[in-house]
């Protein structure tokens, strides 16, 4: 296929599918192939364990561009790298519950979001132990995919088809434009102003990282669930930048 023919292919060019340390390279086909049927073809890998390997084109089937076309990054960060929305897959609750979706409201989320100007990620952890809670943290959303009492594991490719079909569904609708005069910010200046935010915590003595106690976690969890966009963060971080300098001035 040619890069037209798979640009054409593309129903979301801004939706990326992240798979984290994925263990067998057959599920990186079997994904590639469950992405493709939905018309999703971006794929990211973070540091597969084998890859690339033939059993990943053999397990793709028709969807062999996706594989050959992945995009491999070393790290979760690189990955939502320009994201404005990241959404992760969760099978389990945390300590700290994080914002949830169903599969059918993070596909809502995801095509009234999309935008031509920046991505949107939804990650896929590891085949035994999935995402970890540091990697969930730089999520906005977790989804959570509802399965059966006797036996709730769900293999790689399925859930990516599960996530995939909704977004294809919820696409059919018209989607409804965001209303809002300014877009969001970006993963990468929501994790510069939490190092800032931490930072200052540090220095004006409310912070103590030898006993964090959650206070980090929590902040985050606050500020991704509120969501804020590029001018509201520049003003925060201004904000900050103004802290920082009467404390030093002292």
């Amino acid at each position: 296929m040619t890069d037209d023919m798979a640009e054409s292919a593309n129903l979301f060019p801004s939706v990326r599918i992240v798979l984290v340390e994925t263990s067998h390279p057959g599920n990186i086909g079997a994904a590639a192939r469950a992405m493709k049927n939905m018309g999703l073809t971006r794929l990211y890998l973070v540091s597969p364990e084998d890859f690339p390997n033939e059993k990943a084109v053999f397990r793709s089937a028709s969807a062999v561009d996706v594989v050959e076309r992945a995009t491999v990054v070393s790290s979760v960060d690189e990955a939502i790298e320009g994201c404005h929305l990241v959404v992760g897959t969760s099978a389990r609750e945390r300590r700290i519950p994080w914002p949830l979706l169903t599969p059918k409201s993070c596909a809502e989320k995801v095509v009234s979001e999309r935008r031509d100007d920046s991505d949107i990620a939804i990650l896929f952890g590891r085949e035994s132990r999935g995402l970890t809670n540091e990697e969930l943290h730089r999520c906005q959303f977790h989804v959570n995919i509802p399965t059966g009492k006797a036996y709730s594991s769900l293999n790689l490719a399925m859930a990516v088809q599960v996530i995939c079909y909704e977004i294809l569904q919820a696409a059919e609708g018209e989607p409804l434009e965001p209303d809002w005069d300014m877009p969001p910010a970006t993963t990468d200046a929501v994790e510069h102003f939490m190092t800032h935010l931490e930072e200052t915590l540090v220095d004006v003595g409310f912070h103590d990282p030898e006993n964090p106690r959650q206070l980090m976690t929590r902040l985050r969890r606050l500020f991704t669930r509120l969501r804020p966009d590029e001018m509201e963060i520049n003003m925060l971080r201004g904000f900050l930048t103004a802290v920082n300098q009467r404390t030093r001035s002292d």
